[in-house]
C-alpha cells in the first residue's frame, strides 16, 4: 500500500468534511455551511458534541442548511481529520454523484417490535430500487440509552437480508442522560435512524477490538435482562465479585477499570465484548449489551491497543489502493482506555493517517450483532479514474 496523506492535505473525493468548534449552535452550523459552500451533497451526516444543544442545532438548521437533507446523532466524542476530539461539530457531505439515500425512523424502540422493524425495513429496501452496477449498504444510529440495540440489529439483519448493516449508538459524553438521533430537522430519543445507501464506490466493512480471553470465568446468577442489569455473579453481589476477579477494591471501580477489564461472551469461535457501563445501586452492574441469567462470561485482557488499531485500519481495495475515507464508529470506552494510558496522540495519528472520520459511540453495530469496545467502520475507496492517494 502506498504512503497515505491525511484528509486535510488530500481531501476525500466522495465526501466533503466540515468541522466547527464554535460555541453556539447557530454559529457552528454557519461555520459548517461556509466550509461546505461548493459541495453538492446527496445528504449530510452531522455528529453533535454534548456541549451543543440538540434543540439549538434543530432550530438553526432551516436557516443555515435550508436545502440539505441532514441526518445525524449526538455523540460521546468525535473523530475529525485531526483525530480524537471532544468538542467538534462534524459534518460529512456525501457527494450526490456517488451516493443515493433513503431513510426510515423506528420509534419508539423501547420495547422493540421485531415484526414491525422487519416489515418497515423490507418496505424501505423494496421502495429504494437498486441501480444496476451500484452497491447498497445500511447505516444504523440508535438511541444509546434505549437498551434495545441487540434486538434491533438482529431484526434489521433479517429485514435487510443481503445488505450489510453498520452503525453506532448515539452518545451523551459521559453523562448518560439523553441520547438522540436526527432526521427531518428533529432530534428523537427512544428512536433509531436507518439509512439505506447506494453507491458506485467499492467499500468494505471493518470490525475489531483488542481483547483476548483469560482463564477467569463467571456466571450470571441473577439478572434483570430488560434493564441489562446484573445483580449477582457466581452467586455473589455482582460488583464485589467482578472487583475480586479484577483485583481491585469495589470503591475503585470506575469507567476506566471497566474499559480495561471487559467481560467477553463466546459465540462459536468468536468472543464479543459485553461492556460494563456503571455500578447500579450498591452491588449491581449495568451493561451496555444484552445480558441474561445463566450467561457464561470470560474476563478479557487487552492486547496492545495502538498496534491493533493500526493493523485493523490497514485495508486496501482490489488494486491495492488505500481508502478515500473510513467512516468510523468507535466505542467511548476505547477512548477512555487510550486517554488513561496517555496514547491519545498516537491513536489520533493512526486515525489521521488512515483517513478516519466519525464519532465515539455508546455501542457499535456490526453485521447483525450489537457489540462494545469495538471499532466498527466502513472503508470507502476512491471513485474509479481518480488519482491514487
Amino acid at each position: 500500500m502506498k504512503a497515505l496523506e491525511d484528509l486535510e492535505r488530500s481531501p476525500a473525493k466522495a465526501v466533503r468534511i466540515a468541522v466547527s468548534h464554535a460555541d453556539e449552535p447557530a454559529a457552528a452550523l454557519a461555520d459548517i455551511r461556509r466550509q461546505l459552500d461548493h459541495a453538492r451533497p446527496s445528504f449530510i451526516l452531522l455528529f453533535v458534541p454534548n456541549r451543543l444543544s440538540p434543540e439549538g442545532i434543530a432550530a438553526a438548521l432551516p436557516a443555515t442548511l435550508p436545502d440539505a437533507v441532514v441526518f445525524g446523532c449526538t455523540t460521546a466524542g468525535q473523530i475529525t481529520p485531526r483525530g480524537y476530539e471532544d468538542d467538534a461539530l462534524v459534518a460529512l457531505a456525501f457527494e450526490r454523484g456517488h451516493f443515493r439515500v433513503a431513510s426510515t425512523l423506528f420509534t419508539p424502540i423501547s420495547p422493540v417490535s421485531i415484526a414491525e422493524v422487519v416489515q418497515q425495513t423490507e418496505r424501505l429496501a423494496e421502495q429504494f430500487r437498486a441501480t444496476p452496477g451500484r452497491k447498497r449498504l445500511a447505516l444504523i444510529f440508535a438511541d444509546g440509552l434505549s437498551k434495545q440495540e441487540d434486538i434491533l440489529v438482529a431484526a434489521l439483519e433479517a429485514g435487510m437480508k443481503d445488505i450489510p448493516v453498520f452503525g453506532g449508538s448515539a452518545g451523551d459524553g459521559l453523562r448518560f442522560e439523553r441520547t438522540q438521533v436526527l432526521r427531518n430537522g428533529e432530534f428523537h430519543s427512544n428512536a433509531a435512524l436507518l439509512l439505506l445507501l447506494e453507491t458506485d464506490l467499492a467499500f468494505c466493512g471493518l470490525g475489531f477490538d483488542h481483547f483476548q480471553p483469560t482463564e477467569s470465568r463467571m456466571v450470571v446468577t441473577k439478572a434483570v435482562p430488560e434493564e441489562r442489569l446484573v445483580l449477582e455473579i457466581n452467586g455473589s453481589p455482582a460488583a464485589e465479585e467482578y472487583a475480586r476477579l479484577v483485583g481491585v477494591p469495589v470503591d475503585a471501580l470506575s469507567p476506566t477499570i471497566f474499559a480495561e477489564n471487559p467481560v467477553l461472551v463466546r459465540n462459536g469461535n468468536i468472543y464479543h465484548v459485553r461492556a460494563i457501563q456503571q455500578i447500579h445501586g450498591e452491588h449491581g452492574l449495568t451493561f451496555l449489551s444484552a445480558i441474561d441469567d445463566g450467561l457464561l462470561l470470560t474476563l478479557g485482557r487487552g492486547k496492545e491497543i495502538i498496534r491493533t488499531l493500526d493493523s485493523g485500519l490497514t485495508v486496501t481495495d482490489k488494486q491495492g489502493e488505500a481508502p478515500d475515507f473510513i467512516l468510523g464508529f468507535d466505542c467511548y470506552l476505547r477512548k477512555l482506555e487510550i486517554d488513561r494510558k496517555g496514547l491519545e496522540a498516537e491513536a489520533s495519528d493512526r486515525f489521521r493517517e488512515r483517513r478516519v472520520v466519525g464519532f465515539s459511540t455508546y455501542g457499535e453495530q456490526h453485521l447483525g450483532v450489537h457489540v462494545n469496545q469495538t471499532f466498527v467502520g466502513v472503508a470507502f475507496f476512491r471513485p474509479r479514474g481518480s488519482a491514487p492517494l
